[in-house]
């Protein structure tokens, strides 16, 4: 079997869309599945001057004429209707050289789809982890406050395009399934759930995650944040909880990792800043083991995620992972099996009662961290999420 991986992106670089964009493709060669890579897509001349005008001068193109958003409200050019059709241009282009191609396949990506005007003979395929659609009023950049109808308009109307000319639309989490299905109307037999993995390299077996438990520092609860955005992702939630543990009497250290810790007063002595930690480097890898090995909890209690591969990254160390119950959290973390989810208006005290009942009762912390490695096993790791889709593309092309 061979597919046609398009991408706006390189697909081959280990650090493409935080690591999804590489290891979805290799997670189907990894299933004896030839891929092509597309990528990346470059936009012809013409296009690039259009979209260079916009961004230089602050305007956006509609009806083929150039004017100010509205209300200063941000234009997503990368949404042109203008840049996607020439993507698919070039996606004509790069698949007539190609022999033998049994699918198109469409990952995760930044903007709308770059097939969304694609017409080719093969069965188109999507694999992300939700709808643009979904974006409106989600992420903050995709407040309606923030950006313009005009580009809310092409995004609802590219991904439709895109789904219309899809055969097989996959996403990692029931809400993104559902999402598809209730905003575009579609069929549910054509939209699937297959949960995204981690992005890293595992050796790890059973053996390894019990030591790994029992050197756990016992005289201190130790929590780990991993995010660039640290009110998006919940830091100052993980900031109080850490607060509110220490000021009960349980020492609690909370490592944070990807951004500056955003508070009002100095930052205390149980907090500890690591800033950007690169994994790509041996230096960055080895710290980034050496924090997820030593911490009790994984701790991202999200306002907006439409997945969070950080959660199976935790599970794959047996760290369970404290987090919050919105967008597709829930998919990738399992109540009680390898971690918990609370709501995003949930108590402080909350929290902390769940973290400390765990801290206090080795054996039932030790079940609960056992629990999430065999999650990353079973069910949060690409291998998996490979196989369950050579599945499903090989029962779209027979």
């Amino acid at each position: 079997m061979k597919v046609a991986w398009v991408s706006t992106y390189d697909s081959a670089d280990p650090l493409a869309y935080q690591g999804r964009g590489y290891y979805a493709p290799i997670s189907l060669e990894n299933q004896s599945i030839l891929v092509e890579h597309l990528g990346p897509l470059q936009i012809s001349a013409p296009v690039r001057l259009v979209r260079k005008l916009a961004e230089t001068k602050h305007l956006m193109l509609h009806d083929n004429q150039f004017i100010k958003p509205e209300n200063r409200r941000w234009y997503s050019r990368e949404n042109m209707p203008l840049v996607v059709r020439d993507y698919a241009h070039h996606i004509s282009q790069k698949l007539s050289k190609l022999s033998n191609v049994d699918i198109v396949f469409s990952g995760v990506s930044s903007g709308s789809q770059p097939i969304s005007y694609l017409d080719c003979k093969q069965p188109i395929v999507i694999w992300t982890d939700t709808t643009m659609a979904s974006a409106i009023d989600f992420y903050p950049q995709y407040f309606r406050n923030k950006i313009c109808q005009k580009s809310i308009n092409d995004i609802i109307s590219n991904e439709r395009a895109a789904i219309n000319r899809s055969k097989l639309l996959i996403y990692s989490s029931e809400w993104g399934a559902r999402n598809a299905i209730d905003q575009y109307k579609i069929d549910p037999g054509k939209v699937k759930v297959v949960p995204f993995g981690a992005n890293l390299e595992c050796n790890r077996n059973l053996d390894d995650i019990k030591r790994l438990i029992e050197v756990r520092q016992k005289s201190k609860c130790k929590l780990l944040f991993v995010g660039v955005d640290w009110l998006r992702k919940g830091g100052d939630i993980a900031y109080r909880i850490t607060q509110e543990l220490n000021a009960l009497g349980i020492p609690a250290e909370l490592s944070v990792v990807g951004c500056a810790p955003l508070i009002d007063e100095p930052i205390p002595g149980f907090v500890k800043s690591f800033g950007y930690i690169s994994s790509a480097t041996k230096e960055g890898s080895e710290m980034l083991n050496k924090l997820f090995e030593e911490s009790h909890f994984f701790i991202m209690p999200s306002r907006a995620e439409s997945f969070g591969y950080v959660y199976c990254e935790a599970s794959s160390y047996g760290v369970p992972s404290i987090a919050s119950n919105v967008g597709g959290i829930p998919t990738a973390v399992k109540d009680n099996v390898n971690g918990k989810t609370f709501s995003i208006n949930a108590a402080i005290k909350e929290y902390c009662d769940y973290i400390s009942s765990l801290y206090f009762d080795h054996a039932k912390y030790k079940e609960l961290a056992l629990s999430s490695f065999n999650e990353y096993e079973t069910r949060l790791n690409w291998a998996v999420a490979g196989k369950h889709v050579k599945q499903l593309i090989s029962e779209l092309i027979s």
